[in-house]
Parts: structure tokens; sequence; C-alpha cells
């Protein structure tokens, strides 16, 4: 019993040992020091110079600065009227849902490393921007201004910007100088607003030398922008008026993956208006379309759906077969028009690697929608082409009209 009795004590002595070393450890103290933050940006090489920062690091009392990102300084959501002086060493400023209504220079007034400004969801009218307020912010890459009531494209911005998002405001002027010396922009998001033609007259985009994104949608042209950028990647158009496509218009832009203009007034496309090399999404849903067009071979995603479509010629979508160099096409949503038989088999000798053909339903009588045999066709899959399929949305067992809706979102602002 002696024995065991000792053996006893020195366990818990044992234990009380280990104990008292995770006692003693602090998990707060990883986050002690500043972590080596790399943001991602388009440009890494626009990155100003990180400053040396005081501790404690200095905050605005109206808003929140994490010990974990002391670059960053987060007031949204707050029901600020006006902005905070902002501390010299901020790199990423969060004002958002706020009801704030002007940008005066005093805030950032001694602020020469911001590189991301969100104001979105405030009050913000172009008359209440100080003057050249955004242009003295040497590194500033980002500037969210969306829901906010701009009337006017605010004007002077800095050079180094990549990524200026305006939409949902009330801008109907595009001063003619308002887009010069922005040789960065790559994204630039101007849908739901009032822009109609005679504010594109003057070719504004034509010299974003690397704009690969511009959002248009929701707005008042009748007629394509003009002089875009050959830079250009993906062109959102949804929801205006335009009712014509010159059939040269996209030879200046061989760079265009997706193209989204659905709820237009299209009636009449050219035949070779869309042989693009690169491009991979086509989006002509709910325009007044009565026939079909020549399918690149890079496409892999058709939405004609919500026309005037009769009878789909597949000749004229693809006029010959290289078995060398197959078409893309794995997708075809042709719903909401006035078919009254599937599509030719012959489709799936110019298309082999389709997948699905949403049919759903069909307004050939004026008063009520039918359905052909099939509202949906899909191919059965070998494994290998199951597997790469597993995750994406055209192998699931049920569609609803939902999902498709999802499809006339205009481009998130951001590069997935």
């Amino acid at each position: 019993m002696g024995i065991l009795r000792q053996l006893s004590i020195i366990h818990l002595l044992w234990a009380a040992t280990v104990f008292s070393q995770y006692e003693d450890y602090d998990f707060e103290d990883e986050y002690d020091e500043v972590p080596d933050q790399h943001p991602f940006y388009f440009n890494p090489s626009t990155q100003a110079e990180v400053p040396r920062l005081p501790f404690p690091v200095e905050c605005a009392r109206e808003c929140f600065c994490p010990p974990a990102f002391p670059l960053s300084i987060y007031c949204d959501h707050r029901k600020l009227k006006t902005i905070p002086n902002i501390p010299s060493h901020i790199q990423q400023l969060y004002l958002q849902s706020n009801d704030i209504e002007a940008v005066p220079a005093g805030p950032f007034s001694n602020v020469t490393f911001l590189r991301e400004i969100n104001l979105s969801h405030n009050k913000i009218k172009f008359h209440m921007i100080d003057h050249g307020v955004f242009a003295k912010l040497p590194n500033l890459l980002q500037i969210h201004l969306q829901h906010n009531e701009l009337e006017e494209f605010p004007f002077p911005l800095p050079s180094s910007l990549e990524r200026l998002l305006l939409g949902f405001n009330r801008i109907s002027r595009l001063s003619g100088n308002a887009l010069e010396g922005l040789p960065n922009i790559t994204v630039l998001d101007l849908c739901n607003n009032f822009l109609d033609d005679s504010v594109l007259k003057g070719k504004p985009f034509s010299n974003m030398k690397n704009l690969m994104q511009l959002n248009l949608c929701n707005n008042k042209l009748q007629t394509m922008p003009p002089d875009l950028p050959s830079s250009l990647m993906y062109l959102s158009l949804e929801n205006n008026s335009i009712s014509h496509v010159p059939e040269n218009y996209f030879k200046r832009l061989p760079k265009i993956i997706a193209l989204r203009m659905s709820r237009n007034n299209l009636q009449n496309i050219p035949r070779n208006t869309f042989n693009l090399p690169n491009l991979l999404e086509l989006n002509l849903g709910h325009n007044k379309l009565k026939q079909v067009f020549y399918i690149p071979r890079s496409l892999q995603h058709l939405y004609i759906e919500d026309n005037d479509i009769e009878f789909i010629n597949v000749t004229l979508m693809c006029p010959s077969i290289d078995p060398m160099n197959t078409n893309q096409l794995t997708y075809i949503r042709v719903d909401q028009n006035k078919l009254t038989i599937p599509i030719s088999t012959y489709a799936f000798f110019c298309f082999p690697h389709i997948r699905t053909i949403y049919y759903g339903e069909q307004n050939v009588n004026v008063n009520k929608s039918t359905q052909l045999r099939m509202t949906v066709f899909r191919r059965f899959l070998t494994p290998e082409e199951y597997h790469e399929a597993d995750d994406d949305h055209e192998i699931q067992d049920h569609e609803t009209e939902e999902d498709h809706e999802a499809e006339d979102n205009y481009f998130h602002p951001y590069f997935q």
C-alpha cells in the first residue's frame, strides 16, 4: 500500500505540472504580433509600403479596429452621418450602411496608405463630395459607392484605381474627362443608373486599356456602347432597350468570355455576330428573337429563353462538324419560346458535349403555355464526365424557375 500511495502522489504531482503549463499558455499571445498581411490585388506592384504601426493602434472612437486586422477600420452599420477622422496607417476603410451624405477632405488629410474605401449604402450626392478628395489618395485601388444618390460620375479619381463600383445610383451625366487618367481600371460597375446613348457618345471607355469587366445593366441604352476597349472580357448589358447589334461589333472585342444581354429588344441577330474565339457564356434571354445564329466552338452555356423562336435550325448554329475541334456547348435554355418539337438529333453530332437542354414550358398558344413531351433533356454522362460535373448545377435532380432566374443576375464585381 505504501508503494501505491507514493506512486499516486508522484502521478498527481506530474499531472499538476502539466496542467499548470496549459493554464499559463495564453491563446491570445499568437495574435499579439502583427500578422504579415498580403491582401489580394490585381496589381501587386502598386502596393504601398506598410507603415510601422504604433501600439496600441489608433482608432476612431466611432469605429472598431480589430487587433487581428490592424490595417482595417470598421465603421459600418453605425448610423453615422459624418465620416470620422481616419488614422494615418489605415489601408481598408469600411463605412457602408450608414446615413453619410457628404465626403469632405478633412478626414482623409493624413491618409496616404488607403487602398480600399467602402461607402456603399449611404446617402451621398455628387456635389457633396469635395473636389479631388479621392484623387489625393495615391495608393487607392478600390472604391465602393453603390446604393447612394449620385447624379454624376465622381471625378477626379487617382490613377492607381483598379475597381470602381457605382451601381444603384442616379447617374445620368458623365463629364467628358471623367474617365481620363485611369489606366489601371479593370472593373467598372455602372448598373442600375440612368445612362442613355447620349451620355456614351463621347466614347468614354475607349482609353481604358486594362478594363476587363464593364457592367451597364439596368440603364436606358438603346444602342450598343461605342468603342469599347479590346481588353474587355465580361460585358453586362441586361435590362436596357437595345434592339440591334451591328454584325462586326464584337470583332474589336476578341477576349470576351461572357456576354449578357437579356431583357432587351433584340429581334434579329446577324448570323456571325458572336463568332468570338473565347466566348464561354451567352445570355440573350427575354428578347424578341425569331431564329438562332452561329455558335462559336468555345461557347459552353447558351440562354435564349423567353423569345419568339418557333424552330431551332441547328445548321445555322453549327454549319460544319470538325472532329478535331469540337463544339464545347454543354447547356442550352430554350423555355418560354414557341417550339412545338424538340431540337433535331443532329445537334448531338454538332455539340457532342451537350448535357442539358431545358425546354420548360413553351408559349405556343396566346392564352396558355404548353409543354413538349420532355421538359428537360439530359444526356447520360460517362463516369469521367460525371465526376467532372458532380458539383455543377446542370446535373442536379431538380431544376426550379428560381434557379434559372438567378442566371439573370449581373456579374459580381469581383472575379471568382
